[in-house]
Parts: structure tokens; C-alpha cells; sequence
């Protein structure tokens, strides 16, 4: 990995620069809060917001995508395509990127790469940014507060200045001809360990720190602490819709009104939906919500990392301000800190602190 320093004031430059064959998405304000849309001038983009309202999923993973036509009449099927716009996303936290990388694991990595998330994610540049947590970020309990991988440029603010990390030779090139590019100094490396203890230090502390939550969450599956949990469930599925890792979709068929062409799309879907389970006889395997957000915290925080090493949780903390029932991953670290104290099966966490080494700079 490459590190080298260019002045805070040659950002514009460099957002122009990739704005000449790339489009670009970026943070924006968005009421009171931000979301990633496409822009056309530096002087809208927000870089020191907190989080956005919905994630980058969107752009590798649309809503509502078609699949093929077809023509019922003539029994016609024609393949869908779409021009794919080369993108740059501008300004992404470490989570999601984390994010964004276990969404490759499941799309673009697996044995059967699906074509459509691959063609937007082959034409992608990733440009990360270092960031100040909010009180609803932990994205450090689950190590994906610092992206190691995944990346063509991270921007890690020191002040006046940036140190960026360089992850490919594509992104390299661009930041070499629009900006005045230089190996960093020993002042610079020092300003960058102390923005990244400064970053450590300020995640909320009442999050508790809680370790192997796989094992928890087979210990205390039985307990009734998941019907109170689920109960609160409203149905209405905007965690899945705002969290930059789930990837449940359906597969629907939609008629033109001639009753005769028409379309066949991928659309989101999320478990915690009562229709999500609803098999043909009308049986549904997951009938109650509170079975269905127990499935959900599992396969997050358990069946996710037994397949793939990782959490899907990134700690974004955007289900945390999303969710009106106040259920999220945090109630659950805050339950398995109780019974795990409880029990004996969850230590100090002074004692079970880890010291994770800094980045250091070439």
C-alpha cells in the first residue's frame, strides 16, 4: 500500500479531474441529515457528515432492477441491458466500504458472480474518507472501522492536509495529475496517528464491547429476551432498507397494460417482511416478528461469519436511527453483555481489550 500527502485545497481539482470521465456520487446535505447523490460541482459535497440516510447499495444493487422482456404473445425473451455509467463514489466512510465488500463476497466473489452487480462494480472507483463517529456508530466492535482493503483511494484527514492511501493504478493516476503529490514527513505521520487515536477515542462508550457474540447467540437462542425484542417489530423493513449488507431479493413478473409484453425485475426484499417466508399452500415458515428479527440478528451477526469469516454488521448505525421500535444490533450487544456478565461468559472488557495496531505509513 502507497501513502502520500496532498494539500486539503486540491480536493476540488481531484473531484474534477474524475468528473471528466466518471460520474460522480457523493455526500450531500439532505434536510437534516445527508444522503449519496450524483453532483456536479465539489461545493455540494458534504464531507464531514456523519452518516447518510441510506447507503451506497443502491448503486451496485438497485432497488428495482430488470432482469429481461419478454413477449408472452410471441414467446418472445430478450435479454435486458443497460448501459453501465462509469462512477466514482466520493467520500466513503470505512463501513461502508466494509459494506460494500461483504456485498462482493456475495455478488461478484461467489462461485456464480452475478453479471448485473459485477458490470456496475468493475466500472466503480472507490474514494473513502476518514470520519468522526456519531453516539450510534460501532463499527469498531466489528472491526470494519478501518478499511484494509476494498478501495482506489482513502483520504485520511490531518488537518489542513490529506494523507491518501492508493489502491489502484487507475485512481493513482488521476490523483497524480490533479494534484501536487508528495511522500509524507515525519510531522505528517505523527499528525496522522494522532487523528487516528483521536478517532478511537471518540466512539460512544456505552456501547458495550462484547466478544464472541457467535457463541452468544447460540447460548442464549432460547431466551426470552427475543419475543420482547421482536414484538416491538413494526414490519415495516426500513433497517433492511437502509442497511448497506442486506441483499434478500425477490423475483417478480410485471405485465405491460396490453396484458402481453412485460418484464421480469429483481427487487429488494427483507426477512423481517411477514410475506418474506409465505411458501406456495400458504404455509409461513416465519409467521411471527419476533422470529423474524431473531433470523435476522442471527445471519448478521452469526450465519454470515460461519460462511465468510465476517460479520454482515458493519456498525453503521443507520438501523439504529432508522428503526421507530428501537430495535437494533446495539440492544443486542447490551442483552449479551447483561446475561453474558451474568452467566460468567462475558469477561471485563478491560481484560479482552485489544490494541489494534495503527496504519503505518510508507
Amino acid at each position: 500500500m502507497l501513502y502520500r500527502v496532498i494539500d486539503a485545497s486540491e480536493l476540488p481539482a481531484l473531484v474534477s479531474a474524475f468528473m471528466k470521465d466518471y460520474e460522480v456520487v457523493a455526500p450531500v446535505p439532505s434536510g437534516q441529515s445527508y444522503t449519496f447523490e450524483a453532483v456536479d460541482s465539489f461545493d455540494s459535497i458534504a464531507l464531514d457528515y456523519p452518516t447518510t440516510i441510506t447507503s451506497l447499495k443502491k448503486y451496485l444493487l438497485p432497488p428495482v432492477e430488470t432482469l429481461f422482456t419478454f413477449d408472452a404473445k410471441q414467446n418472445e425473451v430478450t435479454d435486458f441491458s443497460v448501459e453501465v455509467v462509469p462512477r466514482v463514489l466520493f467520500g466513503v466512510h470505512a463501513c461502508d466500504i466494509n459494506a460494500l465488500n461483504s456485498l462482493d463476497i456475495v455478488f461478484k466473489d461467489a462461485r456464480y458472480p452475478d453479471p448485473y452487480y459485477q458490470a456496475r462494480r468493475d466500472k466503480t472507483l472507490i474514494v473513502g474518507i476518514s470520519c468522526t463517529p456519531s453516539e450510534t456508530c460501532f463499527c469498531h466492535l466489528f472491526n470494519a472501522d478501518e478499511a484494509r482493503f476494498g478501495y482506489d483511494l482513502f483520504l485520511h484527514d490531518i488537518g489542513d492536509k490529506y494523507l491518501v492511501s492508493i489502491g489502484s493504478v487507475e485512481a493513482a493516476n488521476i490523483l497524480e495529475a490533479a494534484c501536487n503529490v508528495r511522500e509524507a514527513t515525519d510531522e505528517e505521520r505523527i499528525a496522522f496517528h494522532n487523528a487516528t487515536r483521536r478517532h478511537k477515542e471518540s466512539f460512544n462508550p456505552d456501547i458495550p464491547d462484547v466478544q464472541d457474540i457467535a457463541m452468544l447467540m447460540d447460548a442464549f437462542h432460547e431466551d426470552p429476551f427475543w419475543e420482547e425484542l421482536g414484538g416491538r417489530c413494526l414490519s415495516c423493513t426500513a433497517c433492511s432498507s437502509v442497511c448497506p449488507t442486506c441483499y434478500c431479493f425477490d423475483i417478480r413478473d410485471t405485465l405491460d397494460p396490453d396484458g402481453d409484453t412485460g418484464r421480469r425485475e429483481r427487487v429488494w426484499d427483507a426477512c423481517t417482511s411477514p410475506q418474506f417466508a409465505l411458501v406456495a399452500g400458504g404455509h409461513n415458515f416465519r409467521d411471527e416478528s419476533a422470529i423474524r428479527v431473531q433470523h435476522r440478528m442471527y445471519h448478521k451477526l452469526n450465519g454470515f461469519l460461519a460462511n465468510h469469516d465476517r460479520m454482515l454488521c458493519v456498525g453503521c448505525g443507520r438501523c439504529v436511527q432508522a428503526c421507530k421500535a428501537h430495535i437494533s444490533p446495539i440492544e443486542v450487544l447490551k442483552f449479551f453483555d447483561e446475561k453474558g456478565r451474568a452467566s460468567g461468559l462475558v469477561n471485563d472488557p478491560e481484560s479482552n481489550s485489544e490494541n489494534r495496531e495503527e496504519v503505518a505509513c510508507d
